[in-house]
């Protein structure tokens, strides 16, 4: 199996990766709501500006020194311990090949070995079965279901 790694998100990581992401339907209950992403280099600057916070760890996930995804640590609360996972693949010719599986693996080991977490949360749309499989896979345990979400969360033994 081809390895990835993680890699600090910078800028320029950020604008190589969004420049081929492809929006996944598969991500939208509403279909109303879905568009065809274009890129777009100053939303691509803002939304890297606003993950730009103590409560955000970003990576990049990359393979063959390029980026294919990214990965963040978001909502970091050291009241509960605990953080909210979520993955963007680039597209679907670096999907299901295991690459999301090994990303959020290792940013689970992250969040416990270096942020010294105690949990980690996430969350699937109830359509996006592929998602919930990769979370299964890394670890994560079902914990309930509402409309919209599966929600899923590991500990730190």
């Amino acid at each position: 199996m081809t390895e990835i790694t993680l890699a600090p998100m910078t800028r320029e990581l950020f604008h190589t990766l969004y420049r081929g992401f492809e929006n996944d339907p598969d991500i939208y209950m509403n279909m109303q709501y879905y568009t065809q992403y274009v890129y777009n280099s100053e939303k691509v600057d803002e939304r890297f500006d606003s993950l730009q916070t103590p409560e955000c760890v970003v990576f990049a996930v990359m393979l063959d020194g390029a980026p294919i995804g990214e990965v963040q640590l978001k909502r970091i609360n050291r009241e509960r311990n605990d953080c909210t996972l979520s993955i963007h693949l680039q597209n679907d010719a670096v999907k299901n090949r295991g690459f999301g599986t090994q990303a959020e693996k290792q940013a689970v080991r992250y969040a416990f070995d270096v942020l010294k977490l105690d949990a980690v949360n996430a969350d699937a749309v109830l359509k996006n079965t592929r998602s919930q499989h990769v979370l299964e896979k890394a670890g994560f345990m079902f914990t309930r279901e509402d409309e919209m979400f599966r929600y899923y969360r590991i500990e730190n033994e």
